[in-house]
């Protein structure tokens, strides 16, 4: 499993045809190919390349990041 630094996480921001990734409670997550998630942006309140963890807890859904690919872990 890959292993990503806050700094290495922020490059997969989902721009410039640049992978989307998230981290949410440790785990880092692919949201690359959702259509939820178009230019590394969800709902233009959450930005990939972010731990999500923290801004989770004001979502009016549940954790549906853990329905996606995971990728690795946050360290």
């Amino acid at each position: 499993m890959l292993e990503f630094s806050a700094e290495k996480l922020a490059t997969f921001d989902g721009l410039e045809g640049r992978s989307a990734y998230v981290a949410y409670e440790g785990v880092v997550y692919d949201v690359s190919d959702s259509a939820m998630w178009i230019d590394g942006e969800h709902v233009g309140m959450h930005a990939a390349g972010r731990d999500l963890t923290v801004e989770q807890e004001d979502a009016p859904h549940d954790a549906y990041i853990k329905d996606y690919p995971v990728v690795g872990r946050l360290i």
